[in-house]
């Protein structure tokens, strides 16, 4: 600890050095002619700007060294090379023309590349996208990725599901820190607004190279908006009303850049009823969120440090029978009201030739859970018969009820995470690093699921991208070691060896193959070890056990991609390996009247992928024609399947994106989603039928008032089909998922 306060210590002084300038100019490939607004960004550094009227840029107060420039405008294909500063000649770029989407950086990954630069396969998704494809919350918007899905208990809860794996394997990280905020059950929800994030990467596969324990199913890394450019300053207001629910969501933020100083702050609200089926409302799916998000940066010549701060407040209502029908916006009994700190703070030190980053989190999750129990009256499927009266009295029950939480825990969360990247050396780019976090768990109400119990991560790693003519290496190990100390019980030490190595490498003019090894591992969390007792929420009595060992597992990837002006075509495919894979499965007995479920451990394996085209003819570049399918299976080692496995699933998309004189962006889109049957299931699970959703949106972006209106108007499930998703935690309930839902979106800056 003291070798880490002198790390932060030494990143809070500044190293004065001459400051440096870059400047130059972005022409069209073809016409020589300025582009402008084009976008100009050094993703190390995080600063940028944009082109003047005559295409020219200038970026001041720059560290000595080697970094990389990414120059990226609509209508153009993404430029990226790297830079030597000082520079004192111009720079000039040209950019060739393309219909293809531009490329952002991969933040996820420890080198800041393009995805076409990238050995590791990495979704990305901006969230602008996924929220103008109808989606209510952010769990809900990532399943519009490939090969990702969520397991939902209605709305509100849902926990991300990356190729067949969830809960404790994905690794979720926001502000640059990894988010603990209760993530091992079931009914545990992300905890996480879409309100200031700019957008989604999903790492499919094992990143404990990079992440350590909880990573061995993939990643999900929130990056958080960025702040203003250099002398900037903006402010924005959204609102959003979504027609199934009466809900809506509104947000608005501001923030301001100088020559050093920046700052953002931004504030949401969230207000829901309960979703509307074709054939009813299902009960207490409602739900609120408060959310907050503040920033604040400053950047020197060699040194930049930033804080963010998040806090997310929610009261969650747990949906059991469909009861009453009502538009009530207030959770009732049995509901989650959950508290969410996210402190953050990240610091970068350039060297003439290496740099060195700290990244630090504390995360104070306070967890309540309410339940209508203790002194048992009546049930609420007869509300309707109930006069005024007694629905006010009842509803002054539940307030007497809900001042004393029946499950009380508090997750308190430090981790820090830090990287020096070595001088290049030839072909080689090298980074070392060390990662580890100090977890406390208390309880505080009268139910206990997880022990009071305090957790100790630390970990060692080496990686290194090597440059060859026609191929990229990507190497790296790295060593863990957790340890679980259970408050008057047992003590457990976890230890893991593991490495990665992948290859990419043009075969064609326009074929790019990725093939990745990587392993990966996670220790057992505390209810897995300790569990014993009535889950509320599951409905199960679950009972753990101490001698679980950890998981390893091995990951083959192999990616293949073509890509012209305006064709698109990929297909990714994996092989997973996991030994002594954890999970619940009933025993046959009763305890309680409840039933039991133990956890157990069995090798298993899990295999499929993703195939999408995307299609853009010429001279129609507005035209954009994408199909998506994924897959996944997963089995133990004597052939039985596991539990909790997405179905297969098409999507097909028709858009039209064009510009006009009177508007900008403008687009619509029709999409039909087809997931099929899922048959392939675990001994104690239902199968699951087929369905088709069709959804369309339509929107742009104009001015008013000198400034930009963006309009959006979606529709989901536009059948209103009734239906029910093979992850929904309702299916033993036979309680359909959401029915039609149109929703309009309003965004103004200020």
């Amino acid at each position: 600890m003291k070798k880490i306060l002198y790390l932060l210590f030494f990143a809070s002084i500044p190293v004065i050095q001459a400051q440096n300038n870059i400047h130059g100019s972005i022409l069209d490939n073809e016409t020589q002619e300025p582009l402008v607004f084009a976008n100009i960004y050094l993703p190390q550094l995080e600063k940028g700007t944009t082109t003047d009227e005559h295409g020219q840029f200038t970026l001041s107060n720059l560290p000595s060294g080697n970094y990389k420039i990414v120059c990226s405008i609509i209508g153009y294909e993404t430029f990226s090379k790297t830079v030597s500063i000082p520079k004192t000649e111009a720079l000039e770029i040209f950019l060739s023309s393309s219909a293809i989407e531009m490329e952002e950086i991969i933040i996820s990954t420890p080198f800041h590349k393009l995805q076409s630069e990238n050995v590791m396969k990495v979704e990305q998704a901006k969230i602008s996208d996924l929220k103008a494809q109808g989606a209510v919350t952010l769990a809900e918007g990532i399943t519009n990725i490939a090969g990702v899905e969520s397991i939902s208990t209605g709305l509100s809860i849902g926990k991300p599901v990356i190729r067949g794996l969830s809960s404790n394997r994905v690794l979720v990280y926001t502000q640059g820190v990894r988010l603990e905020n209760q993530q091992f059950g079931d009914e545990h929800g992300l905890g996480l607004n879409d309100s200031g994030v700019e957008s989604v990467e999903v790492i499919k596969g094992p990143a404990s190279l990079l992440y350590g324990s909880d990573a061995l199913g993939g990643v999900l890394y929130i990056n958080p908006e960025k702040f203003a450019q250099q002398n900037t300053n903006v402010a924005d207001v959204e609102a959003t009303y979504f027609g199934n629910t009466s809900g809506y969501s509104g947000n608005i933020g501001y923030k301001e850049s100088s020559d050093k100083l920046k700052f953002l702050i931004r504030g949401s609200l969230t207000e829901h009823s309960d979703y509307n089926t074709a054939d009813y409302r299902v009960t207490n799916t409602r739900f609120k969120e408060q959310d907050f998000k503040s920033g604040i940066g400053y950047q020197s010549t060699q040194f930049k440090t930033e804080f963010r701060y998040n806090m997310n407040h929610s009261k969650l209502g747990i949906p059991e029978t469909i009861g009453e029908q009502t538009k009530n916006k207030t959770p009732e009994l049995p509901y989650q009201d959950i508290t969410n700190h996210v402190f953050s703070s990240k610091s970068n030190i350039y060297f003439d030739t290496s740099s060195l980053e700290i990244s630090l989190g504390y995360i104070y999750n306070d967890r309540k859970e309410f339940e209508e129990h203790h002194h048992g009256h009546d049930d609420h499927d007869d509300h309707d018969d109930h006069d005024d009266h007694d629905d006010h009295d009842d509803h002054d029950e539940h307030e007497e009820e809900a001042l004393e939480a029946a499950l009380h825990m508090k997750l308190k969360t430090f981790n820090y995470d830090v990287k020096y990247q070595l001088p290049e050396y030839g072909k080689f780019e090298t980074i070392v690093g060390t990662q580890g976090m100090n977890q406390v768990n208390t309880n505080y109400g009268e139910e206990q699921l997880i022990p009071d119990a305090t957790t100790n991560d630390f970990g060692l790693f080496a990686m290194s991208h090597i440059h060859f003519e026609n191929a990229d290496i990507q190497i790296g190990a790295r060593f863990d070691n957790r340890n679980i100390q259970v408050l008057n019980g047992f003590t457990k030490d976890f230890k893991s060896f593991n490495g990665a190595i992948g290859v990419k490498t043009t075969l064609l003019k326009r074929l790019t193959a990725r093939l990745n090894f990587a392993s990966g591992f996670r220790a057992p969390n505390l209810a897995e070890l300790t569990s014993y007792g009535t889950h509320e929420g599951t409905n199960r009595f679950e009972i753990g056990d101490e001698n679980l060992t950890n998981e390893q597992n091995f990951q083959t990837d192999v990616a293949l991609e073509f890509k012209s002006e305006h064709v698109e075509f990929y297909v990714n495919g994996f092989y997973n390996l996991v030994n002594d894979y954890i999970f619940l499965q009933p025993d046959g007995t009763f305890i309680n009247d409840t039933p039991v479920y133990s956890y157990i451990q069995e090798d298993a394996n899990l295999y499929g992928g993703e195939i999408g085209f995307h299609f853009h003819p010429h001279p129609l570049d507005w035209l954009h024609v994408e199909s998506n399918f994924e897959t996944v299976t997963g089995k133990q080692k004597n052939e039985t399947y596991l539990p909790l496995i997405p179905a297969n699933s098409l999507s097909n998309t028709l858009r039209v994106e064009l510009d006009s004189k009177w508007a900008d962006k403008l687009y619509s889109f029709i999409k039909l989603q087809s997931t099929f049957a899922q048959n392939n299931v675990s001994k104690y699970e239902m199968v699951s039928d087929s369905y088709n959703l069709l959804s369309a949106g339509i929107g742009g972006t104009f001015q008013l008032f000198k400034n930009d209106l963006s309009v959006a108007v979606s529709g989901s499930n536009l059948t209103n089909k009734k239906y029910i998703n093979h992850l929904s935690r309702l299916k033993q309930e036979g309680i359909y998922n959401m029915g039609r839902n149109i929703s309009i979106s309003l965004s103004y800056n200020l």
